[in-house]
């Protein structure tokens, strides 16, 4: 990956399909919330993707996310497989559902040892879980052992957004004050907090300010719509560990940048939120 060519790297971004098809695997109302969110969602595959972000001269940070009740149409070998053939714009991480257990942890070392994972993604409201539970900390000392990131889903969701009881979404997991916990016992271990972190912005501005190891992702929000204090840390304080992420195909990367340049960054801070944070952060 020649960083230097790259205009912006995008830290969030789902793989929904398969390039063998299949099916919504039983989560159909997380696609009918994204549908009602964001309106139809583009499900590309690996190749797809690739295609999509090199066109873009971007890179892009790519995974699913794991439910052990309910599977993903792609899995996390395929899309670490696939990337091997894109590495000049694809960064795969993968996702364990901290339910699996002993078999989740089993199951990260080998996506690390045999397929080169670069990072995990965690969905608290998905996977029904909080990030502090000392039942996942097993799983963290794998990802932690490796010095590999770990993102978190924090705030509001659209999955689920607009069905009966929010299609059976419960929105507390998501508090990151929860992942706070997991940054003291594991201040080796990188983590991101996606999204702006609705209704918790000063809990998530508070946790990434204190705890150096944070950072926060700018995904699943037009940057219209980011609160004044999360533009003032982002210029300021917390100017070197906030992420350009799109959370495609929720929103595009082109509806992303449209949107960011007209927010009150300062120039100075733009590359290091589009791109340069990123590369020091992944160690590209």
């Amino acid at each position: 990956m020649d960083t230097a060519e790259l205009v912006a790297i995008d830290v969030h971004t789902h793989v929904l399909a398969s390039v063998d098809g299949g099916g919504m695997g039983g989560r159909e109302a997380e696609s009918a919330g994204l549908d009602h969110t964001f309106g139809p969602q583009e499900r590309l595959t690996v190749p797809q993707l690739a295609a999509y972000y090199r066109e873009r001269r971007m890179a892009c940070v790519a995974f699913t996310v794991d439910k052990v009740d309910a599977p993903s149409e792609v899995s996390n070998e395929e899309i670490a497989e696939l990337a091997r053939e894109e590495t000049d714009v694809l960064i795969p991480f993968a996702s364990v559902d901290p339910a699996r257990g002993a078999e989740g942890v089993e199951m990260a070392r080998r996506l690390i040892s045999e397929h080169g994972v670069r990072g995990f993604k965690f969905h608290p409201s998905i996977q029904e879980f909080f990030p502090n539970d000392p039942d996942c900390f097993s799983l963290y000392e794998v990802i932690a052992e490796h010095r590999l990131p770990a993102l978190f889903h924090t705030g509001h969701t659209a999955i689920g957004a607009g069905q009966p009881g929010g299609g059976g979404i419960h929105l507390k997991y998501s508090n990151p004050m929860y992942v706070d916990d997991v940054a003291v016992a594991f201040p080796d271990m990188p983590i991101i907090l996606a999204h702006p972190s609705f209704p918790w912005q000063d809990e998530a501005l508070s946790v990434c300010l204190h705890k150096p190891q944070v950072y926060i992702d700018l995904s699943g929000w037009s940057p219209k719509y980011f609160p004044p204090n999360l533009v003032q840390y982002a210029n300021t304080l917390l100017r070197e560990k906030v992420l350009f992420g799109s959370d495609f195909p929720a929103l595009t990367p082109d509806r992303w940048l449209r949107d960011f340049e007209a927010l009150s960054i300062k120039p100075e801070v733009r590359p290091l939120i589009l791109k340069q944070n990123a590369v020091r952060l992944l160690g590209l």
